[in-house]
């Protein structure tokens, strides 16, 4: 198995390419600053230089992966099309090189209420409808998907037990970008992930329980 991550100098994706590297898996990291990126990820990590907006280096980069994972985000700017860019255009380039490249698993991080249009996130150029977009897209591509939809994202390291939900049941909530990160991964795991939107957040109150239990639970 050989990963290709986007987004990889992200605060999630980079937490992707550690939890990889932790594993053994080969990683591909697919980044826009290549000295940015070696003072922040492994060194086991390859690198390679590129943009979902050039899709000709994104061809480049996903030869001989077997899975991506897509942790791309607009960030905040007062540039209006930057959500519709990244989230959508840049991710639907990415889908369409998985799918010439023949990619067995596409992981894509999206976001909670990415179906709810009256939500204050879409204030911000309309971020979540692009990030529906983007999923809908991949769902129709033929690729077998995992679409993570964490949320409110926090770069703390507290870890307490994952919720996990099925997509439009979770509406509010946050979970640590480590742990969003170890649901992308864990998601490899189980073919009970496939094909599936899984809504994640994170709650003292509620009973741990394996990934196994967690993916199984989730409805197609």
């Amino acid at each position: 198995m050989k990963a290709l991550v986007v987004g990889a100098t992200g605060e999630t994706g980079r937490r992707i390419v550690q939890q990889l590297v932790a594993q053994n898996i080969g990683v591909r990291a697919l980044v826009r600053d290549r000295a940015k990126a070696q003072e922040m990820l492994p060194a086991s990590a390859e690198l390679v230089v590129g943009d979902v907006l050039q899709p000709d280096t994104l061809r480049k980069a996903i030869a001989d992966c077997t899975v991506v994972f897509c942790a791309t985000g607009a960030r905040p700017s007062l540039n209006p099309f930057e959500p519709y860019q990244v989230d959508f255009e840049g991710t639907k380039n990415l889908v369409d090189a998985a799918k010439a490249a023949r990619v067995e698993h596409f992981i894509l991080v999206s976001s909670l209420c990415a179906s709810q249009f009256f939500h204050p996130l879409n204030l911000f150029w309309l971020i979540l409808v692009w990030k529906q977009q983007a999923e809908q897209y991949l769902q129709r591509s033929g690729l077998t998907y995992t679409i993570v939809r964490p949320g409110g994202l926090k770069n703390t390291e507290d870890r307490p037990p994952i919720v996990m939900s099925s997509a439009d049941t979770l509406f509010d909530g946050s979970i640590s970008r480590t742990q969003v990160a170890q649901v992308c991964v864990e998601a490899l795991a189980y073919a009970t992930a496939h094909n599936k939107i899984v809504e994640i957040v994170a709650r003292p109150d509620a009973a741990e329980r394996p990934f196994s239990e967690l993916f199984a639970g989730v409805a197609a």
